[in-house]
């Protein structure tokens, strides 16, 4: 398994970049990358979810949906399942371009660390506070995402412990952690990193698989 390393960064930012909005069907085919979804055992709905792509267009990753839709004002949904799972490509250290075509910084390299930050932030913004006032409830998101960066960063450490699941059938073992909010996964595969993140559905019953984007609506 790739060891745990510092959680890359684009320009002046420590945490991976937020997925585009995009309309995704063409996208994600196109994209060179081995979609990961939950196996057949996973009877509920199937939904695309969204790319983060570089300035060029590289997909850095995406993620598979599966299980009930965010009720849009986190906290009025105590019965969600859900789970998503997050697939990332293995792409070395690169400038990080702007449109224009120039150069400013780098962005690092994938690693365990970064999946696992990149899944603890989508579980953090999928909670946001709605009882907070807005003119403080960014703070305490950026607060979170920061929080969930640090906590990427020490794989080998409390809170986290290692699962074993199954990948393509085969045994896999996780980086797992549990909070307040759900639970977050993380490890490296042969062909990408693999990360997902949950809450209303125990993470000891899943298994992942290479999906079949028919299945996810395309």
């Amino acid at each position: 398994m790739t060891s745990p390393a510092q959680t890359p960064h684009q320009a002046e930012s420590s945490l991976p970049p937020i997925p585009a909005a995009r309309d995704g069907h063409a996208d994600f085919r196109a994209a060179q990358l081995p979609w990961y979804g939950l196996d057949g055992g996973w009877r509920g709905a199937r939904r695309l979810g969204a790319l983060c792509t570089d300035a060029d267009g590289t997909v850095q990753y995406g993620t598979l949906l599966h299980g009930d839709p965010a009720s849009g004002r986190p906290g009025g949904d105590p019965q969600r399942r859900a789970v998503t799972v997050v697939t990332m490509a293995p792409l070395p250290r690169r400038p990080a371009r702007l449109r224009d075509g120039t150069s400013r910084g780098f962005v690092e390299a994938g690693t365990v660390a970064t999946v696992a930050a990149v899944a603890g932030v989508g579980l953090v913004d999928e909670q946001w506070p709605w009882h907070l006032a807005a003119a403080i409830r960014q703070d305490w998101i950026d607060q979170q995402r920061d929080l969930a960066g640090q906590v990427a960063d020490r794989l080998g450490d409390l809170p986290w412990r290692l699962l074993t699941l199954t990948v393509d059938l085969m045994p896999q073992v996780f980086h797992y952690r549990e909070s307040e909010y759900g639970w977050v996964l993380a490890t490296a595969t042969q062909h990408c990193f693999l990360g997902a993140y949950g809450r209303g559905v125990s993470a000891y019953s899943l298994a992942f698989t290479r999906a079949n984007l028919a299945d996810y609506g395309i």
